[in-house]
């Protein structure tokens, strides 16, 4: 767990930024949260401006001021940087000597998507997980675990994101055993182990402790799947184990399957209760968690803010309609990705739309808008899977 709270680059400048990432409780809802994101915003778009001459122009070029921000809705006018425009750029707003961490986005081939991490942009967003964790009571440090990652076996100098991301989950519980499924080739590859997954979860079982699965969806779709083939009788894993999957489903939409039923098959064939299965979503252009709540729908945090846009003209969507996600957040200082807009296809709604207790809206994920080229790390993931299966 984090020990020491992360600090800004300048308390001074970006107090509010330190104060918005610093509420533990992550979908606390009150107009003094508003009011304070709004705040922050106002800083790091500040902050931005000042230090890289890209982002300034932008705001230029759209006659946006920052004073203009009043209120949370005003937040959607802070003018977007499209997600892949960083695959092809580095934009820093911070000395590079002050760069700790580069992430890419895909795997073995493909353009890829890269983001630069100061020190606080990378603490801040980690920390924003121990609360996620901490709230939903799943960080147990006293408490041993068996781990299968779903992800990329990852070199000691990998900058995958995904391969970071899931290591850096096994820090909730400590790790008595390890087993990735994506597994290093010998040749600068990956290979899915399919049966090595399938022995690994078979002895987990054998030892009682309770399993933490990570990583792509599809990877654990298939790997149940071959076990229903094989006419294996369901594993009873510890009830206390958990399932926080990521990354989605690439390829072909006919090879997927509803996440509810996949959700029901690792509750039949694992015995691991449906309250702990989860989904996250997120990206490395933007590292704010989003964790879905225990009827499986992604609640916006209290570190960020999200609209919809018209897939032709951008302009702002409402509840229910399908369009670009746009993603605010004033978390990141390292480089201008304040304001994102994805090529992922999602609608929001309303909080009163989910029986859950969270008072924040929620979004869903309809898939990718349009075709393209470019591969992420689920797309490499998925031709990673061969004559098995080609996954959403």
């Amino acid at each position: 767990m984090t020990t020491n709270k992360p600090s800004v680059p300048d308390r001074f400048a970006l107090k509010s930024v330190q104060a918005l990432c610093e509420i533990s409780s992550a979908h606390a809802c009150s107009t003094e949260n508003d009011a304070l994101f709004v705040d922050a915003m106002k800083e790091i778009l500040r902050w931005h401006v000042q230090r890289n001459k890209f982002y300034a122009r932008l705001l230029n070029q759209k006659n946006f001021e920052i004073d203009s921000l009043k209120s949370i809705e005003d937040c959607a006018e802070v003018p977007f940087v499209l997600a892949n425009f960083f695959k092809l750029h580095k934009e820093l707003s911070v000395p590079e000597e002050e760069i700790s961490l580069h992430l890419t986005s895909s795997g073995t081939s493909g353009q890829k998507s890269q983001i630069f991490f100061d020190d606080w942009s990378l603490q801040s967003a980690q920390q924003m997980i121990d609360f996620i964790f901490l709230e939903n009571g799943w960080s147990s440090p006293d408490k041993a675990a068996n781990y299968l990652l779903y992800s990329y076996q990852s070199e000691a100098d990998s900058k995958l994101g995904t391969a970071y991301t899931d290591n850096f989950l096994c820090k909730y519980a400590p790790v008595n055993r390890v087993f990735a499924a994506l597994r290093l080739d010998g040749s600068g590859g990956h290979e899915f182990d399919l049966f090595g997954c399938i022995e690994t979860l078979k002895s987990y079982e054998s030892e009682g402790l309770p399993v933490r699965i990570f990583g792509f969806p599809a990877f654990l779709h298939f790997t149940l799947e071959r076990m229903r083939a094989l006419k294996m009788p369901p594993l009873n894993l510890s009830s206390d184990s958990l399932v926080f999957l990521g990354g989605g489903w690439k390829g072909n939409a006919d090879k997927a399957i509803d996440k509810l039923d996949l959700y029901k098959a690792i509750n039949q064939q694992l015995s691991i209760p449906d309250l702990r299965i989860r989904d996250g979503f997120g990206s490395v252009e933007h590292c704010i968690p989003y964790v879905e709540c225990e009827f499986h729908q992604f609640h916006v945090p209290v570190w960020s803010r999200v609209f919809i846009r018209n897939l032709k003209n951008f302009e702002l969507l409402p509840y229910g309609e399908k369009g670009f996600l746009h993603f605010v957040s004033p978390y990141i200082s390292s480089v201008p990705a304040v304001s994102v807009l994805m090529a992922d296809l999602a609608s929001l709604h309303a909080a009163e739309q989910c029986p859950c207790k969270l008072t924040t809206p929620f979004f869903v994920i309809h898939g990718r808008a349009g075709l393209s080229k470019n591969k992420s790390c689920a797309v490499a993931a998925a031709e990673l899977a061969g004559k098995e299966r080609i996954f959403k």
